[in-house]
């Protein structure tokens, strides 16, 4: 059933919440507090993948959380796209922190400050069938619910959506961390003119939620593929993300 269908459907159903079955309600309190009641913290997967940005996500990927985004990404509950697009938000921001001088593209602390022109954010495409089998491409939808939340916070944000597939990639399910590394190596470019759209802006890569780090790792290796070594305030790139593994959260290396 594609996404307007779904969208429809909710109309029509009775509301139930998304992370715990709540009635009368897309999204209780309760589990509102578990997406983003606590402040986004940086978050790393063990082993971590070379390549890897900076990463922050705003809540473990753990019971009503994990239920949240599999009800957005495979059951179609497309209305939870804002509240998610919050949580997003509230990575971001944790991890751009505009310290720094402005158009140096870094702050002293490691993260992205200054520039000029927006804050851009690149969703993670998904695989194209999974697209079409979904009706939607997660990610991106949650992209532009957090660019819009963060523009109405204060903050100039918009999604450039520059990167794509160029070749099919395998199921990630069930694969170990070397295996996903490797089934996406060289999987993702950008498209013809995105580098010319990043040049001198703040860019982080967004998702819906890491686990091994693989598909940012991706991700970062073909915006650094397509951009040269002096590319006028892309010097340095992060990431956000909704959620991530809770030993992701629990391990602090330094």
């Amino acid at each position: 059933m594609r996404g307007w269908w779904r969208e429809a459907a909710g109309l029509l159903l009775p509301a139930v919440c998304a992370g715990c079955g709540r009635p009368r309600t897309v999204l209780c309190e309760e589990c509102r507090q578990a997406l983003y009641g606590a402040e986004p913290r940086r978050v790393r997967p063990w082993p971590e993948p070379p390549g890897l940005p900076v990463v922050h996500a705003a809540a473990p990927y753990q019971d009503a959380v994990r239920a949240l985004l599999l009800g957005h990404k495979e059951r179609g509950a497309l209305e939870l796209a804002g509240a998610l697009g919050s949580a997003l938000a509230g990575a971001v921001l944790a991890g751009t922190p505009a310290t720094g001088p402005p158009g140096t593209g870094t702050s002293p602390g490691g993260g992205v400050s200054g520039g000029s022109g927006p804050l851009l954010l690149v969703p993670v495409p998904s695989a194209r069938r999974a697209t079409r089998a979904r009706g939607h491409d997660p990610a991106r939808r949650i992209a532009f619910a957090a660019s819009g939340e963060l523009r109405r916070a204060g903050t100039s944000a918009r999604v450039l959506a520059v990167l794509r597939q160029r070749r099919a990639v395998s199921d990630q399910s069930g694969l170990r961390a070397p295996e996903r590394l490797a089934n996406l190596a060289g999987a993702l470019e950008v498209v013809a003119g995105g580098p010319r759209l990043l040049e001198g802006h703040r860019v982080v890569l967004v998702d819906d939620l890491m686990t091994t780090g693989a598909s940012l790792v991706e991700a970062a290796r073909a915006l650094r593929a397509a951009v040269p070594p002096d590319f006028r305030g892309f010097r340095h790139l992060s990431a956000a993300v909704v959620a991530a593994t809770p030993l992701s959260f629990g391990i602090n290396r330094n």
